[in-house]
């Protein structure tokens, strides 16, 4: 059996950057002691969720790739031989931004990024203020616990990436996400194991967590938390994550079970794409 221990986090918003990078370094340092080998944060981990508002103060935020964020978090997963997925805002160029995670393997070597392709606008939601869509199709990264896809909050509504990321041959997809009540809540429930089902593979899923009215007063929104980590069968591993407070999740998923979904039920070798005329037309 090839088992993985994988950490995922939730927590809400310190109020300043600092804080939150050295919440979310005792956060990987946290794993490792509990015998973590890969850990992902939160979508836009750094900050608040900006897309309450329409500001430009917000683009400050955004640092390159290879920036002093990533290469503080590369060296502490080189440190602690661990791979770490981190959502970052991303700046390309000036005026060029992308909501992005970088990925990095358990040597410190950054793997490589993606770019959130699915880019919502809709009230306290205003992410076309702020990102480019993504442009860097669906990599899926080999690493030190296997194959590793991501896809971002939005991204999680539509399935073709979802299917982009089982065909390249990912055994576990991290989905960090920022994600409030309302019309998202029933569909939090079923998508991550609806993905797991559908493509045969691990779906872990953090999210934010608590009212960042220390940032946005009254126009703050409440993260409900709930991460949680999903088997190629759709079951939860472990419980979710608490509704309301900040938490480290520590799960171990048997990767066998990719093999074993995938042999039991054979979607990709029953697919169609001969027949899908209209999926990948504008």
């Amino acid at each position: 059996m090839t088992t993985v221990r994988a950490a995922i986090t939730q927590t809400t918003w310190t109020g300043d950057k600092d804080s939150m990078l050295d919440k979310h370094e005792q956060f990987a340092r946290d794993a490792k002691a509990q015998g973590a080998q890969v850990i992902c944060f939160q979508e836009l981990f750094y900050g608040p969720y900006f897309g309450i508002t329409q500001d430009q103060k917000y683009y400050r935020f955004a640092e390159p790739v290879d920036g002093p964020i990533v290469t503080r978090f590369a060296a502490l997963a080189k440190e602690l031989e661990l791979v770490m997925i981190l959502p970052i805002y991303e700046e390309e160029q000036t005026g060029v931004y992308y909501n992005t995670a970088v990925v990095v393997d358990s040597d410190g070597t950054t793997l490589g990024s993606y770019r959130k392709h699915h880019i919502p606008h809709l009230d306290r939601f205003w992410e076309k203020f702020y990102f480019r869509p993504g442009n860097l199709g669906y990599p899926v990264f080999d690493t030190a616990v296997g194959k590793v896809g991501v896809y971002i909050c939005y991204d999680r509504h539509f399935p073709e990436g979802w299917r982009e990321l089982g065909l390249a041959g990912a055994h576990m997809v991290f989905n960090p996400n920022a994600t409030k009540p309302g019309l998202s809540n029933r569909l939090w429930e079923v998508e991550g194991p609806c993905a797991a089902v559908a493509n045969g593979y691990f779906v872990l899923q953090p999210n934010r967590v608590g009212r960042e009215d220390n940032e946005y007063g009254d126009d703050a929104v409440d993260f409900y938390g709930t991460s949680q980590v999903i088997d190629p069968r759709g079951n939860f591993v472990g419980e979710r994550g608490s509704a309301e407070s900040e938490e480290l999740m520590i799960r171990d998923i048997d990767l066998d079970m990719v093999r074993q979904m995938r042999d039991d039920w054979q979607f990709y070798r029953d697919r169609r794409p001969d027949s899908y005329t209209q999926i990948a037309q504008a």
